[in-house]
């Protein structure tokens, strides 16, 4: 089922699916500046040997080099899956503006779930954030791609 998403979750969809159809776990990540998109990745941690590589920090590597900084202050992050602690730490190092997020993670997650990343005192940067978007098309699709598994 398709429901009308804002440009960006979509293409953070699109990403997702592709990641799958590649063996990687659904997840894609897309940063804007306003109405552009400055970098969109997924996931690569199987295709390589970088534990690091979620699809929300290769954005953000991309961002960053295309920006010519490592501060994204005037930018938003679009992902599927609630970040985890690793991502929420380096969405809150980015100075990014706002984290858009799809489908909640209760094992993973560090959002609204877990440690709570950005509730913690000793985070100095907090994004707005805004979950549910794309929620159900998102969910959908990490539950099909581990059930093909099990």
């Amino acid at each position: 089922m398709s429901i009308l998403l804002p440009y960006p979750m979509r293409l953070a969809l699109d990403l997702a699916i592709e990641a799958a159809a590649h063996g990687e776990v659904p997840v894609g990540a897309v940063v804007m500046r306003g109405d552009d998109v400055i970098a969109a990745a997924a996931n690569r941690m199987s295709g390589g040997t970088d534990p690091t590589a979620h699809a929300e920090i290769e954005a953000i590597r991309v961002a960053s080099a295309r920006i010519g900084s490592q501060r994204l202050e005037h930018c938003d992050l679009y992902v599927t899956l609630e970040p985890c602690a690793m991502c929420a730490g380096a969405i809150s190092h980015a100075r990014l503006r706002r984290l858009y997020y799809g489908a909640d993670d209760p094992k993973g997650g560090a959002v609204a779930y877990g440690p709570r990343f950005f509730a913690q005192p000793t985070c100095h940067h907090r994004p707005e954030v805004y979950g549910g978007i794309g929620e159900i098309e998102s969910a959908d699709l990490l539950r099909g791609f581990f059930a093909a598994r099990r």
